[in-house]
């Protein structure tokens, strides 16, 4: 009878023994697995920051357009100058000051261009050489220039200048047709199929940065049923355009001389009064951007104006005049802080 109890105390202990081992066991691996490291972490870590960057852009992006059109303003309508819509934009506070139908569809004339820069520069290098070309046909008879010639060879960020300052047509054209070419990897494409692929270029980037009421069908901004632009919109090109060193360096700038491959200089003047010292509306502070006047669209005008380490960006529409679009951005102007 002892004999079996002993058995039985044994049999148990052993049992006991195999339990304990195991939930032991099971503990120590549980704990080694959640500790170790990947086998390739240095390829986990670039995945996870690539990641978390490209969430960033996406997040940036909305929240300038949400706040856009969210915030309430607080000036109080401005009566006295005919305008169809205005904005000032406070960018370090993310915060509208002054809103007049924002939101409404408008003509964008020439400020289109800060959109063709801005795709231009996004897929092909500022150093690229590019053709002026059979494509100088596509530019309207009376449109602003530049003053290219077929044969000439300019840089791309020369020719962007030429576009910004001079708000030049050809320009607009030749840098259409040659970043169609380049970004399709299709050098046969006649120049009016390389127009039509360099506009849905714009219209897919306009959407990507956030102007979800905008749609574009030239890259110069000639006045179409189908182009439009709105002031809310423009706020969110503009805030993007001036993060583009090739952009922000030239927008801000009244006169610049510019010798092209052949030889010859080009003499290239800022349409935008507010940076000429000789105008009566010239301001200290304006850092660009961009003048447009269309039969269609009236005078616009696009503004950017630093004041005591704070950046405004004003918009306005549709003025009757060209002086109403200098004198209402100036108004707008005097409540930056």
């Amino acid at each position: 009878m002892a004999y079996k109890v002993k058995k039985g105390r044994l049999i148990l202990a052993i049992g006991i023994f195999t339990a304990v081992f195991t939930v032991m066991l099971a503990v120590f691996l549980a704990i080694a697995l959640k500790i170790k490291k990947p086998e390739n972490s240095s390829e986990v870590s670039e995945a996870t920051t690539a990641a978390s960057t490209a969430e960033t852009t996406v997040t940036s992006v909305t929240t300038t357009a949400v706040t856009t059109t969210e915030v309430t303003a607080t000036i109080a309508h401005i009566e006295d100058i005919n305008c169809n819509s205005a904005v000032l934009y406070s960018m370090g506070g993310k915060k509208l000051l002054y809103e007049d139908k924002i939101n409404e569809k408008y003509a964008p004339a020439s400020l289109t261009k800060l959109l063709t820069a801005a795709v231009a520069l996004k897929y092909v290098n500022a150093e690229a050489v590019f053709h002026v070309g059979s494509e100088q046909a596509l530019v309207h008879a009376n449109s602003s220039l530049c003053g290219l010639m077929a044969g000439d060879e300019l840089t791309l960020q020369d020719l962007v200048t030429g576009l910004l300052m001079s708000s030049g047509n050809d320009a607009a054209y030749t840098i259409a047709v040659s970043t169609a070419r380049a970004h399709s990897r299709n050098p046969d494409m006649t120049d009016s199929e390389a127009v039509e692929y360099f506009c849905g270029m714009m219209n897919n980037f306009a959407d990507f940065i956030g102007m979800k009421n905008s749609h574009f069908t030239t890259p110069d901004g000639w006045d179409d049923a189908d182009q439009y632009i709105t002031a809310a919109d423009l706020i969110v090109l503009t805030e993007y355009a001036m993060s583009v060193p090739e952009i922000s360096e030239v927008v801000g700038v009244h006169s610049r001389e510019v010798e092209i491959s052949s030889g010859r200089i080009l003499g290239w003047e800022n349409s935008n009064e507010l940076l000429n010292p000789d105008s009566p509306y010239y301001t200290e502070g304006v850092f660009g951007v961009k003048t447009g006047t269309t039969d269609l669209a009236g005078n616009n005008l696009i503004t950017v104006y630093k004041k005591n380490r704070r950046t405004y960006i004003v918009v306005v529409l549709g003025c009757d005049t060209d002086d109403e679009r200098y004198m209402l951005t100036k108004e707008l102007l005097s409540y930056c802080e």
